[in-house]
């Protein structure tokens, strides 16, 4: 968007059955099982651009984008191999390092909150939780599936300094595309009438 653009008024919503039907079957995929084709450089902006246009109180953008192809991943997931060893479970979690390297597009979403803005840490960090929900749309738009996951690195102290995730960040995602070669499984749902309070 151009500052052209800004403050011009946006179409109204209406209804789309297409768009109900992707949400009503929406799920992610196992990392492991996404293979190619993946995203073409132009598909892989247009789902940057889609998943920027998230709920963002005080329009601070708080979350930044790296962009991982097959060759980073492969060495970030080698470079992780050492860490893995220190683990709880070490053999489970060198198994995971699968997610990286499997898919064909990861999109690192890093949650960047500002300390001390009159805007909650909270409400910023939910922002960057939106981005995540907004990419796997996207990319299921395009045609792609998407899985967003987290797994121990993004919590291990050394391993953060490997994925490039500096003080006060925090991994909010990696969001992996690619395409299944068989349909995702469903997997349970909430029972809506436990989860939801109807008041007049």
């Amino acid at each position: 968007m151009s500052d052209a653009d800004l403050g011009q008024a946006l179409p109204l919503p209406t209804p789309s059955p297409e768009l109900q039907a992707r949400l009503a079957v929406r799920r992610s995929a196992p990392a492991q099982a996404l293979t190619g084709p993946g995203p073409s450089p132009a598909e892989i902006e247009r789902i940057l651009h889609l998943g920027a246009r998230t709920p963002d109180h005080g329009k601070l953008f708080p979350w930044r984008f790296v962009v991982m192809g097959p060759e980073s991943r492969a060495a970030l997931a080698e470079a992780l191999l050492p860490h893995a060893a220190r683990q709880t479970d070490p053999v489970k979690a060198r198994n995971v390092l699968a997610k990286l390297t499997a898919p064909p597009l990861t999109i690192l979403v890093v949650s960047t909150p500002i300390e001390g803005h009159k805007v909650p840490v909270w409400e910023q960090q939910l922002s960057a939780g939106a981005v995540c929900m907004n990419l796997e749309h996207a990319a299921h738009a395009l045609g792609y599936s998407a899985s967003w996951i987290t797994d121990w690195y993004s919590y291990d102290p050394q391993a953060l300094d490997l994925v490039g995730v500096k003080a006060g960040e925090q991994v909010a995602g990696f969001i992996h595309v690619g395409t299944l070669a068989e349909p995702a499984l469903e997997r349970p749902r909430p029972d809506m009438a436990a989860k939801v309070d109807y008041r007049s």
